[in-house]
């Protein structure tokens, strides 16, 4: 059976159902604070996960802790690294590309504005 890929930028663009409620003084700074939400929160699993690689690692005299430091990734890994960064961005950046869509979907063409302006 063939596995189907998944578009991981696609999906953090996903939604919940409904108007999204906003809590704060403006809409903007809303924004803001639910990216640097994203982010602490996806540092926060980051760094717990690695600590414990990290340990792992040590702990088994797979490397040591230079190797770590000294490190260069080849060029497949670079690119590698490069899509997870995209996707990575995708998901903290996802308030602004959702509220950016909903303006864009209440936007009329010209066409359905004289249309309407017509049956007046």
């Amino acid at each position: 059976m063939k596995q189907q890929s998944i578009d991981a930028i696609d999906l953090a663009g996903t939604k919940a159902k409904g108007t999204r409620p906003w809590f704060l003084a403006d809409q903007q700074t809303e924004q803001v604070l639910s990216i640097a939400m994203a982010l602490a929160t996806e540092l926060a699993v980051t760094r717990e996960r690695l600590t414990t690689l990290e340990a792992i690692l040590v702990q088994q005299r797979v490397l040591s802790k230079d190797a770590i430091e000294e490190y260069r990734p080849s060029k497949q890994e670079t690119a590698e690294r490069s899509a997870a960064m995209q996707e990575y961005l995708a998901r903290i950046l996802r308030i602004v590309q959702q509220d950016k869509e909903s303006i864009g979907a209440q936007d009329k063409s010209m066409e359905q504005i004289q249309a309407e302006l017509t049956r007046s």
